[in-house]
């Protein structure tokens, strides 16, 4: 049986429409069920209607919103959740009511770079990679195990759009590659450290493209 998912966002959703497009796969072991957003205008409710997935704004507070999408995600049966550009804080009640089946990608190879604006935050440090990380989602702000990162270049002439596109392609490949190991159930949590079955074939760390 595959796990069926739910999507929260905030805005356009690309990485929202990455796994629905991965989901309409054969063989990949999870369904999206649900796109929920707090906001009535988020331009990736539409794209999630026309993909022919269920779409839901939930136009309240937290913690109303929490209450209201958590029983709308628990109604269509779903077992992961996945932040895809998700721009509120969840409290750590919800968290934890999803612990270990609750994912975020972050724009920046976490530790490093938490928080908003993590492509300007690596620009402003000099660093010649950066990158993106898909975790396991703690109370704390981008703080969980780790399930796989990608690294990207830092090209002397970079922007912090013209590295956001860069690392967010390597976002759209990874996202759906942690969401399949985690519903094929191998993701391992040890403490705070993610092991990934298989280790012959881990693919934790995609490098950079020539």
């Amino acid at each position: 049986m595959r796990k069926r998912v739910g999507i929260l966002i905030s805005g356009r959703g690309s990485n929202m429409a990455a796994l629905v497009r991965a989901a309409a796969q054969p063989g990949y072991p999870a369904e999206i069920a649900i796109v929920i957003s707090h906001k009535a205008d988020a331009p990736g409710l539409q794209v999630a209607r026309e993909m022919g997935i269920e779409a839901v704004a939930i136009a309240a507070r937290m913690p109303e919103f929490e209450v209201e999408a958590d029983r709308l995600l628990h109604e269509r049966g779903v077992e992961i959740v996945c932040l895809a550009g998700f721009m509120r804080l969840l409290s750590t009640g919800f968290v934890e009511r999803w612990r270990d089946r609750l994912l975020n990608v972050h724009p920046s190879l976490l530790p490093a770079f938490p928080g908003l604006d993590a492509q300007a935050q690596a620009l402003a440090a000099g660093v010649k990679i950066a990158g993106c990380t898909v975790h396991l989602v703690r109370p704390e702000m981008d703080t969980g195990p780790i399930l796989m990162q990608a690294a990207v270049p830092v090209l002397p002439d970079d922007s912090v759009d013209t590295l956001s596109i860069r690392i967010i392609r390597r976002e759209h490949e990874i996202y759906p590659a942690a969401l399949a190991r985690l519903a094929r159930g191998e993701v391992r949590i040890d403490g705070e450290i993610a092991h990934l079955a298989d280790v012959a074939r881990d693919d934790r760390m995609i490098v950079p493209n020539p």
